[in-house]
């Protein structure tokens, strides 16, 4: 039953102590201020990387500014082709680029995998949109004598705010519809993950992409209040898109907001599995737990909540028991977080909630969990209620709770009962009841028998509730970065 997903990460990689530079302009710029980038592998730096001043944001602003002109009135197929060049080298550097997430993040080989292999999917689906996406219509106008047409635009200016968790995969989301409906764009990338975001202008660079219309901005931890702020409210910026924490993303809205300006957030999750009492098993238990502890529940649609028909509780917490055993039961699949800080903050929810009653499940007790910190094994707890900070916390780490249901209604009324809606699963073999639960879920997406991370290019992706607004991805990604300009003429 072990996985693919999670095989021993290959070699490979240019790891140096060498700083990752911004990119601006297509050039990179090293920086008087620099800030080390610490391996959770090591808990030691594994490089350092540029700080961005103001002056360095300003100028990637006045160059997205002056690249947008030109870069906006490039055919469609010329932007198709150089994303298909893209992908090619994704493709082409998969084992150099595989090597800087594991460096970064400690991703294991099955995680490089399935990241860069969305990432290439995400080149070639993207190109093959575009000429759909900018297209306009011509409709018919009520007043006599009057034609009228609709445009489709790019804004000018974006802004790709993205996380660390799946460098690849966000950090280019961040910025690929925008540069395909032919906008320019700054990626502003994460700390713990700055050789990925250099990679990734880096793969755009590399493909022919002119001067100016992707720049790469990075800065140490302290001072991303005032590069974000100046990012949200320069007078060139016309959009902006986060991804990663409701409370970064309600500030980061809030100051949007304040200057009229449109964003689109993917933010956290609480996601819900249930299991339904004719499930497989088998399927929901290696679903459950792949959606819980991959890439150590550092995922936003990670399965947080499993919610189990109490008639077959029983039998069902033995096969999840076997199979996290099985999946991560030794100490090389021993979930990686990405800082200590943040195994720390895991730890103390479950402590937390430990310390009220909840009880955790002794599957890998018999387990080295290793020597660095930053490892957490996989924690399952029952009894978990809403007076425990977990109950309602996104923990975004290797734990997850188990409840029991009586009725299809009272598990509904369970899985909603979170301020967050981004990804829910059901496990069941009767398809129309599946169907009848997921309509009821409040969540941006349901999938029937696999797991709650689930995001592909041709589907739409983004949540309701605290979880975000608008969509990535599929078609709906693409019009998130265009508008609509009606053009009226009088015969």
């Amino acid at each position: 039953m072990r996985t693919h997903l999670l095989r021993a990460a290959r070699p490979g990689g240019r790891r140096s102590m060498s700083t990752v530079p911004l990119m601006i302009n297509n050039k990179d710029v090293i920086t008087t201020t620099t800030a080390p980038t610490i391996s959770p592998l090591t808990n030691k730096p594994v490089w350092s990387f540029s700080s961005a001043s103001d002056a360095h944001v300003e100028e990637a602003v006045q160059s997205c500014q002056a690249a947008f002109p030109a870069w906006s009135k490039t055919k469609a197929s010329h932007r198709r082709d150089l994303l298909l060049s893209c992908a090619d080298i994704v493709a082409r550097r998969k084992t150099e680029l595989g090597g800087y997430m594991h460096h970064e993040i400690g991703a294991d080989e099955g995680y490089q995998d399935f990241i860069l292999g969305l990432t290439i999917d995400g080149f070639r689906d993207t190109a093959g949109r575009i000429a759909a996406a900018v297209t306009g219509t011509v409709p018919e106008s009520n007043l006599p004598g009057m034609r009228a047409m609709v445009l489709k635009r790019p804004y000018g200016v974006n802004v790709g705010i993205a996380p660390w968790n799946a460098p690849y995969h966000l950090g280019l989301r961040s910025v690929l519809f925008a540069i395909a409906a032919g906008n320019t764009a700054i990626l502003k990338g994460s700390e713990f993950t700055p050789r990925c975001y250099h990679a990734i202008a880096d793969i755009f660079r590399e493909a022919g992409l002119p001067d100016g219309v992707l720049n790469l901005i990075l800065h140490a931890p302290q001072d991303g209040p005032r590069v974000i702020d100046k990012l949200v409210t320069h007078e060139h910026v016309k959009k902006i898109n986060f991804t990663g924490s409701t409370r970064v993303g309600s500030i980061i809205a809030m100051k949007a907001g304040e200057h009229l300006k449109p964003v689109l957030m993917e933010l956290g999750g609480k996601a819900s599995a249930v299991v339904l009492e004719d499930a497989d098993l088998e399927k929901a238990a290696l679903q459950c737990a792949l959606g819980a502890f991959l890439n150590a529940g550092q995922i936003c649609m990670s399965t947080e909540r499993v919610l189990v028909h109490e008639s077959i509780a029983a039998d069902f917490e033995k096969v999840l028991a076997a199979t996290i055993k099985n999946v991560f039961g030794t100490p090389e699949t021993t979930p990686v977080l990405v800082s200590a800080s943040s195994a720390y903050r895991n730890r103390d929810l479950v402590g937390d909630a430990v310390s009220k009653g909840a009880r955790p499940f002794d599957i890998l007790s018999d387990v080295p969990a290793g020597q660095v910190e930053t490892r957490m094994q996989p924690i399952v707890l029952q009894g978990v209620r809403e007076d425990m900070d977990l109950y309602q916390t996104e923990s975004f780490g290797p734990s997850t709770s188990l409840f029991t249901f009586k009725t299809d209604a009272e598990a509904i009324s369970l899985a909603n009962n979170t301020a967050y809606g981004l990804s829910a699963a059901v496990f069941t073999k009767d398809l129309n009841r599946a169907f009848k639960v997921a309509e009821e879920l409040e969540s941006g997406a349901v999938h029937i028998n696999s797991m709650t991370v689930h995001d592909e290019y041709t589907l739409p992706h983004g949540g309701v509730k605290k979880s975000g607004f608008g969509r990535f991805n599929g078609s709906q990604g693409m019009d998130e970065f265009l508008y609509y300009k009606t053009v009226t003429w009088q015969e």
